[in-house]
């Protein structure tokens, strides 16, 4: 048997061997294991929410745009110019111009005050360009940057843009990610000291075997592999748990908040984990579970040793 054959083999017997043990009592592993995905489904549904707030952001930010008035007489050739300038700039996604006249005319429609207008000698009202960011660039400091370029060119009088609810959203987003990082560490050791404990538990239950496993020969890695893999797998099994728990959750909500969104004419949805996140949960349930059984297990048994 090759040397590879012989590690795989070594280490699949220890994974069945912690499989084993933990469906030889199920009560206490079932337990463990809820205990574990709570933990895991916290930060998880956080981070489903704040994904889905961002990308209900992004969508709002969508239609951000910036008013810029020009100065009363300016030629229209020149507001052109100005036009043409401002769309190739690699923030700006998109510039309308709305000619005086034109601005006139909708202003006629709208109003209701035909005759008033007619009665007018001149056109009172500017050209106006409505600039539209691109999303990457709905910052407020971005917004901030891009203001001041258009502020600072001739012929602009004014120039409009509303970014404190930018900077709200900003800080919202950024609040809830820090409260997911705190949450997700305070969280994530509260897993591995579960794990850690049942690891220490089941060492103090297993204290022969080790002892005599020991005076044989066996080293501290040999003796700690199962227990590694028990870790992992009670990491796992609470991944897919905290996994299911979340789907059940999120199918629950989404009639009621299909219809809150339909009161305001719109079809809002919640967007749960993707493939990538799925994975980096499991995963993430598997090394805080591997990690709180090499805890566990390289404190206790290093006190165990063979008697004479």
């Amino acid at each position: 048997m090759s040397a590879a054959s012989s590690w795989f083999s070594r280490h699949a017997q220890a994974a069945v061997a912690a499989l084993g043990r933990l469906l030889r009592r199920p009560l206490g592993t079932l337990l463990t294991t809820v205990a574990i995905a709570i933990a895991l489904a916290l930060p998880a549904g956080l981070w489903v929410f704040t994904s889905n707030v961002r990308a209900l952001t992004s969508k709002v930010t969508e239609t951000l745009e910036i008013s810029v008035y020009l100065q009363p007489g300016t030629a229209l050739t020149a507001a052109e110019k100005l036009a043409s300038e401002a769309r190739r700039r690699k923030e700006v996604a998109k510039v309308v111009l709305v000619p005086a006249d034109a601005g006139l005319e909708q202003f006629r429609r709208q109003s209701g005050f035909g005759a008033a207008i007619e009665a007018l000698e001149s056109n009172p009202l500017p050209h106006v360009l409505t600039v539209q960011p691109r999303e990457s660039a709905t910052d407020a400091r971005s917004m901030s940057e891009l203001r001041k370029y258009l502020s600072a060119q001739p012929d602009v009088d004014a120039v409009q843009v509303d970014t404190e609810w930018v900077r709200r959203l900003e800080a919202i987003l950024y609040f809830l990610q820090v409260a997911f990082i705190a949450l997700a560490s305070v969280l994530g050791a509260g897993v591995v000291a579960v794990i850690g404990n049942s690891v220490r538990l089941e060492i103090g239950s297993r204290r022969a075997e080790i002892e005599v496993t020991k005076l044989v020969g066996g080293s501290n890695a040999f003796v700690r592999r199962p227990f590694l893999y028990e870790g992992f797998l009670y990491g796992l099994f609470g991944g897919l748990l905290a996994l299911g728990l979340g789907t059940l959750v999120l199918a629950a909500l989404q009639e009621p908040i299909a219809g809150v969104s339909a009161l305001y004419g719109g079809r809002l949805g919640i967007e749960g984990l993707n493939a990538d996140e799925t994975l980096l949960l499991l995963l993430s349930g598997g090394l805080l579970g591997l990690f709180g059984a090499w805890v566990g297990a390289a404190r206790h048994l290093a006190r165990i040793e063979p008697r004479d």
